[in-house]
């Protein structure tokens, strides 16, 4: 029987960089995977094809409407859907083999197959018939989360899609419609609206983007309805009928009321993720879960069994990759006997449309519920010098302070490029700085960051360029 002093189920961002880190500290360590290739949802079937496709739409809508007003002339673009299938292949294909490298490079075994955890030190995996049960000191648990499900309406991923569906369709849909407007459904629907789709999205809340700040996203979703999108909040979808040629969606008001029918040629059900636990033998094993269906863990992310920790989309906070590296690092110093930690109040998020929007920290929304007292520097790239010349002047940025101390609280931008610029602000509340850190902090002239000093500037009043 194998032996290992780590072995990990799950090979996306968490799982993956917790395995090279443990081996980077002397361990010896195996990861476990049930999918063909690694790298979890967040390679093969999120985060990195969805950007292939955001990239390659921006560029054919930048072609079809922007070239043309920077004096390149270029006939009408023509979309080739499989050609561009095939550049998101090859990036997923890129990445992929760059998991793989990074196992070979740091002599981790990688077992194909199913995971179960026996007990405290004892994996099955379980492929094609066969298992074979591995002895480990510690088992981390990484296996991540699976799309979230809409009661009465069955997901296909032919015409009823989830996010893997939707970054595979055959044709552009004329019709799309999305129920949720988290990030994955509005990052989706911007792929698909560029390329040709009509684009509806019903939203069960009476906003967009639940959980980041209320004036970034009301902002957002102006841009949004100007790009084309429709919008219908405080509605659900309650049934989809598949008999026709177009599907028929009946949506109802969220408190109750009168139905009505849209049609679609598409319909992505984006309402979010959950943890996903099924057939690791968690409740045999005595590993326990909230009531969220979530693996409980302690601050040192252990579970309720020695030797057994998680971490991911599969316990608390934010499913996002960078989350899950974090932990994983963290997770597997512990083990190693250091000192590992993530700061959960310094996490970033991006949605990565364009304009795209980024945030870190706490919202005004949460300050307030909190009774912190706070100053607010906005700054809008209508005045950034960089973005007036390439005009991309939309949206701003928005520092929150805390009244007493200047200690930055909170960073959120929408404008081009947002997802880059947010690190500085996670490097200046990583340290603990202030407002006024930021605001006499030298930046290069002409750039899009300049705008991030500028609002620094604004929580003291004193903005230079407005």
């Amino acid at each position: 029987m194998a032996s290992y002093d780590l072995v990990v189920i799950g090979t996306g961002p968490g799982g993956y960089v917790c395995a090279v880190r443990a081996a980077q500290l002397g361990m010896k360590v195996a990861v476990v995977e049930k999918n063909p290739t690694l790298g979890g949802t967040c390679l093969n079937v999120g985060c990195m094809p969805s950007k292939a496709l955001l990239h390659a739409s921006e560029m054919f809508e930048e072609a079809a409407h922007s070239f043309a007003k920077m004096g390149v002339s270029v006939s009408a673009p023509k979309l080739d859907l499989p050609s561009m299938m095939n550049f998101k292949q090859q990036g997923i294909d890129g990445n992929v083999r760059g998991v793989d490298f990074l196992m070979k490079k740091n002599k981790i075994d990688v077992l194909k197959g199913t995971g179960k955890i026996l007990g405290a030190g004892k994996v099955e995996v379980s492929a094609d018939g066969q298992a074979q049960t591995v002895e480990t000191k510690n088992i981390v648990i990484a296996t991540g989360s699976d799309i979230a499900r809409l009661k009465g309406i069955e997901i296909d991923e032919k015409r009823i899609v989830s996010s893997t569906g939707a970054l595979s369709l055959e044709k552009v849909p004329e019709k799309l419609l999305i129920i949720g407007a988290g990030v994955i459904g509005l990052e989706l629907g911007s792929v698909w609206k560029r390329l040709g789709a009509e684009v509806m999205v019903v939203e069960f809340l009476d906003r967009i983007l639940p959980g980041m700040d209320g004036e970034i996203a009301k902002q957002f979703q102006r841009i949004l309805e100007k790009q084309g999108f429709v919008f219908k909040l405080g509605a659900k979808v309650t049934a989809v009928d598949t008999s026709g040629k177009t599907l028929l969606a009946k949506v109802e008001p969220a408190a109750g009321g009168p139905s009505e029918t849209l049609e679609a040629d598409v319909v992505l059900v984006s309402i979010g993720r959950v943890p996903y636990t099924e057939g690791l033998g968690l409740k045999e094993a005595g590993v326990a879960l909230d009531n969220r269906g979530r693996v409980q863990i302690d601050p040192h992310f252990a579970t309720t069994v020695k030797g057994i920790y998680a971490i991911g989309d599969v316990v608390a906070g934010p499913m996002l990759a960078h989350k899950a590296e974090d932990e994983g690092v963290a997770v597997a110093e512990i083990i190693a006997g250091q000192a590992g930690h993530v700061n959960y109040d310094v996490i970033p998020g991006v949605v990565y449309t364009t304009p795209e929007v980024s945030a870190v920290g706490k919202t005004e929304e949460e300050l307030k519920q909190a009774g912190i007292a706070f100053t607010v520097g906005k700054f809008p790239f209508t005045a950034n010098g960089r973005s007036k010349v390439n005009q991309t002047t939309e949206g701003f940025v928005k520092i929150l302070a805390d009244a007493k101390t200047d200690r930055v609280l909170g960073v959120h931008i929408i404008g081009r490029e947002a997802g880059e610029m947010i690190h500085e602000a996670c490097v200046l509340m990583e340290f603990g700085g202030s407002a006024e850190d930021l605001a006499r902090t030298c930046h290069a002239h002409p750039t899009r960051s300049e705008a991030i000093k500028e609002a620094a500037l604004a929580v003291g009043k004193r903005a230079i360029h407005m």
